[in-house]
């Protein structure tokens, strides 16, 4: 069916009709999405070039989630605080589909990294003498390529979908970007095929992703329950407690935002779980990560050189070369 969009461009609906409220709202996203960036760029940065770390695979996928949080971030934020400096909500029908296009993708693509990421902790704790050999680099290549080429499926089929559909108004997205429901909702085309289609690949691609997520962990649970030592549990459950907790936050937003219908009376609920998700959760995931990580806080006093012991040979030097200045000045001293 040939496109016949009559409506050129959207409307997006403010968090905030007063001026003042913008302003600070302008302030205090513009510093999460800052932090989030540089957060996120540093665990990237620590991971990729400390070799404790990116030769160990929990870590290399973590900096895949890193960069895939702050991608996503980068998606909405920037736009949205450009939007709340200037007061100008429009978006233009080409921009709102790529930016759809690519929050389909990368929340995909997390979806199937979290997936490898109970994987790789299964393996971890259920055959830990195995690991080197399950886990090598190859194979840890092998799943972040799939997990990556993965994510292209859902927003492929969505966007191409939305060549179908007419909008001839009124076009005011009550959000503050371009969300594939809130699109659909102020079509005047029928909307049925769209939302058949992705109610199937999101319950598709969800169901295996999930079973993919959780089912590793019944037998982790299932694993660690056997440990006889009350300290070995605790170790053993202490190492997927940061991956658990991404998760639950993860799907919790994302079942909201998509299965939850946008009634008036969610209106409010439904925008501040989307700030949430695009903004909140791209910053708590590294923070999650990082605060019950040793070795991420290892290796970031060494980064930041806050272990600052000297070598032997270097006190060594440094005492020789004292002491000869030492000797220099008594002979100095010792002629009139």
């Amino acid at each position: 069916m040939k496109n016949l969009t009559k409506v050129t461009g959207f409307i997006l609906i403010s968090l905030s009709d007063h001026p003042n409220n913008l302003h600070l709202l302008f302030v205090v996203f513009f510093l999460i999405y800052v932090l989030t960036v540089i957060i996120n760029f540093l665990i990237i940065i620590f991971i990729f070039t400390d070799s404790r770390l990116h030769n160990t695979p929990m870590y290399f996928f973590l900096g895949n989630l890193a960069f895939l949080d702050m991608s996503y971030s980068s998606v909405t934020a920037p736009r949205m605080l450009f939007d709340l400096s200037t007061q100008h909500w429009s978006m233009s029908f080409p921009d709102c589909i790529a930016q759809i296009f690519f929050v389909i993708y990368f929340g995909s693509s997390e979806v199937f990294l979290l997936s490898s990421m109970s994987y790789d902790r299964y393996v971890a704790i259920c055959h830990p003498l195995h690991y080197s050999q399950v886990m090598s680099w190859g194979t840890c290549t092998q799943i972040v390529s799939l997990v990556w080429s993965s994510g292209l499926l859902a927003p492929i089929i969505c966007t191409l979908l939305l060549k179908r559909l007419t909008f001839c108004g009124p076009n005011f997205i009550h959000n503050f970007f371009c969300d594939l429901p809130h699109l659909l909702k102020i079509s005047c085309t029928d909307t049925s095929i769209n939302v058949l289609v992705v109610v199937i690949v999101g319950v598709l691609l969800g169901t295996v992703a999930f079973v993919a997520t959780f089912y590793p962990y019944v037998r982790i649970f299932s694993a660690v329950l056997k440990i006889r030592t009350v300290d070995g549990k605790r170790k053993a459950f202490s190492t997927c407690t940061s991956h658990l907790t991404v998760v639950f936050i993860f799907y919790a937003s994302v079942t909201f935002i998509y299965y939850v219908p946008n009634t008036s009376n969610l209106l409010t609920l439904n925008q501040v779980v989307t700030v949430i998700y695009t903004l909140i959760t791209p910053l708590l995931n590294p923070l999650i990560y990082s605060l019950r990580n040793k070795d991420l806080k290892a290796a970031l006093r060494r980064t930041l050189h806050v272990d600052r012991k000297i070598p032997v040979n270097v006190r060594g030097n440094k005492a020789q070369s004292l002491f000869r200045r030492i000797q220099f000045r008594r002979l100095h001293l010792s002629f009139p």
